[in-house]
């Protein structure tokens, strides 16, 4: 693993503001993933309606959850495309009953301005695009949502971006693309006070990619803002650990507290829980007590 003093890194104080809301990243938060859709590559059909969703996500705001990110439109290699209409009428109603009960931050898990702003309007204070708001009126629409903004890297599509994923320096070209799109979010009227980085595991990486990522993730603080990573059951877990999806928590909360150890400021996951507890503990041994 690269070098890093993770101390200075998780003691900065950074605050993300979410839509007029204030989210303290000085110690590390876990983001609950919430996924409203029948095909998502883990717990596809489980929560489509709001019943079941707003109770999933009671279980992972009392487990330690900062954040809930609603998605409904799977991103899983390979994923068909839903219409925005539907898109919208998937999270829209839940992230309403979400912000009338739950008292953390509710993300929204899409790459269109049209959901972007359906959400924000319902709720959410924070926008989580797989796409970097590289889609046509994705910047305007994120800048005058007042949400914050994750920017993720991701080679090619959900369709495609599996099929032979190339890099030369897969760590410095991720990073020109991050550096590039948070140019673009100033340029665009979005405060760096709203943005988040994630280098974008499985979104167009092969396993070496994936862990050559996890291995350097300190040098992203060159970007100076919060980094979010989301590894939570991801094939790159799977294939070192030769387990199926459900089977993957132990890996997954390797992957967690390598992040965290980097400076990490964001954990996305299925398993909250466990998540927090091993992000609370390896928090402690990098800050130097509680």
């Amino acid at each position: 693993m690269s070098a890093v003093t993770p101390g200075s890194v998780v003691k900065s104080g950074k605050v993300l503001d979410c839509a007029g809301r204030k989210l303290d990243l000085g110690t590390p938060r876990v983001m609950g993933i919430l996924n409203v859709t029948p095909d998502s590559f883990s717990e596809g059909g489980n929560f489509l309606s709001v019943d079941k969703a707003l109770a999933h996500a009671r279980r992972m705001v009392a487990d330690g959850a900062s954040i809930v990110d609603v998605g409904g439109e799977s991103t899983r290699p390979g994923a068909a495309l839903v219409s925005i209409s539907k898109e919208i009428g998937r999270v829209v109603p839940v992230i309403e009953a979400l912000c009338a009960e739950l008292p953390v931050i509710i993300s929204v898990d899409t790459s269109r301005p049209d959901v972007m702003a359906a959400a924000v309007a319902a709720g959410a204070g924070m926008i989580n695009d797989v796409r970097a708001l590289l889609s046509d009126d994705a910047l305007a629409a994120a800048a005058d949502s007042g949400a914050a903004v994750c920017l993720m890297h991701m080679q090619g599509n959900p369709r495609t971006m599996q099929n032979n994923p190339r890099y030369g320096d897969v760590v410095g070209e991720v990073m020109t693309f991050l550096r590039h799109r948070v140019a673009a979010c100033v340029d665009a009227g979005i405060a760096r006070q709203r943005l988040v980085i994630d280098p974008g595991f499985g979104f167009g990486k092969s396993l070496a990619h994936n862990l050559e990522l996890l291995k350097r993730l300190d040098l992203f603080h060159e970007l100076q803002l919060p980094i979010l990573v989301g590894m939570s059951r991801k094939s790159m877990i799977g294939r070192v650990l030769d387990k199926e999806v459900g089977d993957r928590l132990v890996g997954g909360i390797a992957c967690a507290v390598l992040a965290v150890w980097q400076g990490a400021s964001v954990i996305r996951t299925h398993d909250v829980r466990e998540t927090v507890e091993a992000v609370r503990m390896c928090h402690a041994v990098v800050a130097g007590g509680f």
